[in-house]
């Protein structure tokens, strides 16, 4: 069983089986995951009913005939793609996450199901429909199968079966959204990791029950009673690794290390949160998106996602666990000033975080600024 840190104080009554019970709920949203990228069944439960679902991009020639037989199962798609293909009202669309169900018409092979779910395609395929939206008789659960979607890093749009149907796995809407959460993060090791930055450095690990994704931090400096810079710093194969001149991710974690490591001490938290939260394959749908001139808000919400599907909670659960309560924050984005400050940790001041842009991604900076309100 994991176990709390122990900074972080006792544990309370209850805290083993909450944590069995969690543990236990995590691994069903890990099953379902793994059904949904195989292409097979997962039931997906709310108190509004359950709803039989089979993601279109992962169904083949023969996963559907066996999971709809009689070629009648509707379509689940986000209200932000419903709108691109005027099915949603702007009310609807002002929430993109939010479920819409397309009516399955004869038409409909699977070909015509992954154009009609993947905005890339529009522009090769720009005569679709007519189509028809539907009623969805459990909202909640059907919410919960695109939130299912993004954390499989699959397209939120599904078949929906019309009737019950053997599924692989089932996982129920409070489950999933406690999967992303942090709620049953522990700290897994830590050992010495000397970095280019600074020779004094520990890096710390953590794991939660059935979420196959592992955070880290970095602690650089010795530390002591002075208040700690920290950057939390998401994922970014493409920047971070590959050195990609689309983004400013690289520059930034490169210039946080040396920033952390120029004060007394800090903390570099690295989430595994690829694309803010949408995984990596969707990021690169909305960068073949921006290629067909939307920016980087727009692309995310053709999508089907939130602008922005992070969970700073993971990181306020990480800093609790290293007993770090008060923070100088190194940041140019106040949704995560707030974030933190929501989940319960002191950020007694934000440090502006500035990178020199280039003519690859002069918009994306730009946008930050004027549409998702990042300050220097």
């Amino acid at each position: 069983m994991p176990q709390l840190d122990k900074a972080v104080g006792p544990c309370p009554a209850d805290y083993g089986i909450r944590v069995l019970m969690s543990a236990k709920a995590a691994r069903d949203v890990a099953r379902a995951i793994d059904a949904l990228r195989r292409g097979w069944p997962v039931d997906v439960t709310a108190d509004d009913g359950t709803v039989s679902v089979l993601a279109v991009e992962s169904a083949d020639a023969q996963s559907l005939p066996q999971f709809d037989p009689e070629a009648s199962a509707n379509i689940l798609i986000s209200s932000a793609r419903a709108q691109t293909l005027r099915l949603a009202n702007q009310r609807e669309a002002a929430e993109p996450e939010l479920p819409v169900l397309v009516q399955r018409e004869k038409w409909i092979d699977l070909a015509d199901a992954m154009a009609l779910i993947d905005p890339v395609q529009d522009l090769a395929t720009p005569l679709k429909g007519p189509y028809r939206a539907l009623p969805i008789a459990a909202p909640k659960a059907a919410s919960a199968a695109l939130k299912l979607a993004r954390l499989a890093g699959i397209m939120p749009g599904f078949f929906v079966a019309p009737a019950p149907v053997a599924a692989e796995a089932s996982a129920s809407a409070d489950a999933i959204d406690m999967f992303a959460s942090g709620e049953q993060l522990y700290i897994a090791t830590r050992a010495r990791l000397p970095v280019e930055a600074s020779e004094t450095s520990e890096i710390v690990a953590f794991r939660s029950p059935g979420d196959p994704r592992e955070h880290v931090a970095l602690v650089i400096g010795k530390r002591d009673g002075s208040i700690p810079v920290v950057r939390l710093h998401s994922e970014c194969l493409t920047g971070d690794v590959l050195g990609s001149l689309k983004c400013d991710c690289g520059p930034q974690l490169h210039g946080a290390l040396h920033e952390i490591a120029s004060a007394q001490w800090g903390v570099l938290l690295y989430l595994r949160q690829e694309g803010r939260g949408i995984g990596l394959i969707n990021k690169l749908r909305a960068y073949a998106l921006q290629d067909q001139g939307f920016d980087t808000v727009d692309a995310n919400v053709r999508l089907g996602f939130a602008i922005d599907a992070r969970d700073f909670s993971v990181a306020s659960q990480m800093l609790k666990l290293l007993s770090i309560p008060t923070i100088r924050l190194l940041t140019n984005n106040p949704a995560k000033v707030e974030g933190l400050q929501a989940e319960g940790i002191d950020v007694a001041e934000r440090v502006s975080h500035a990178i020199e842009a280039n003519p690859h991604n002069a918009r994306y900076l730009d946008t930050k600024r004027d549409r998702t309100g990042h300050q220097l």
